[in-house]
């Protein structure tokens, strides 16, 4: 079992999320794992973690804070989670986690950084390839739907070139 606590708080926006954290830290012996990007709405969970009466504080500090930005949906304190939550604890979603190490200025002299983070880059590039992969579709006029018009999606009505100001051309006329 963990001695530390577990602190998460959930709030709407980036700004709400950063005061409270900001909060947070200020207010009590905690650190701060990380946040992570909830699936919609805009909701973002700030993760702390240090002693129970801790991690109370900086909670009810982080809430107080962040409702003067935004809205606060939640907040949770585990005493002492089990290991088994490492994994949604420190998941590859939290951000803040990854970059723990700090580069001394010889490693940056001598770039070991650039090592570390290109298998990273190169990771990433090859899952946006396979996600997009039979997605690269040219993007054509979604007026006409004619291959042959230099309008694309987004693009102001007027430069199809089946547009009239009465409305597009329609196919039986």
């Amino acid at each position: 079992m963990s001695e530390k606590a577990l602190g998460l708080l959930e709030t709407i926006g980036m700004a709400a999320a950063v005061e409270a954290a900001d909060a947070a830290l200020k207010s009590a012996d905690v650190s701060l794992i990380g946040y992570e990007l909830t699936k919609g709405y805009g909701m973002i969970t700030v993760k702390i973690e240090g002693d129970v009466g801790a991690v109370k504080a900086a909670l009810e500090a982080a809430k107080e804070s962040a409702s003067r930005v935004n809205r606060v949906c939640s907040a949770l304190i585990i005493p002492r989670p089990s290991e088994n939550l490492d994994g949604i604890k420190r998941s590859s979603l939290t951000v803040g986690i990854e970059n723990k190490k700090v580069l001394s200025s010889e490693d940056l002299a001598e770039g070991n950084y650039k090592e570390e983070s290109k298998g990273k880059c190169e990771e990433a590039e090859l899952q946006i390839k396979e996600e997009t992969k039979g997605e690269a579709k040219e993007e054509i006029c979604n007026i006409c739907g004619d291959p042959a018009c230099p309008r694309k999606k987004g693009q102001p009505r007027n430069l199809c070139i089946h547009y009239k100001k009465d409305g597009p051309v329609k196919d039986d006329e």
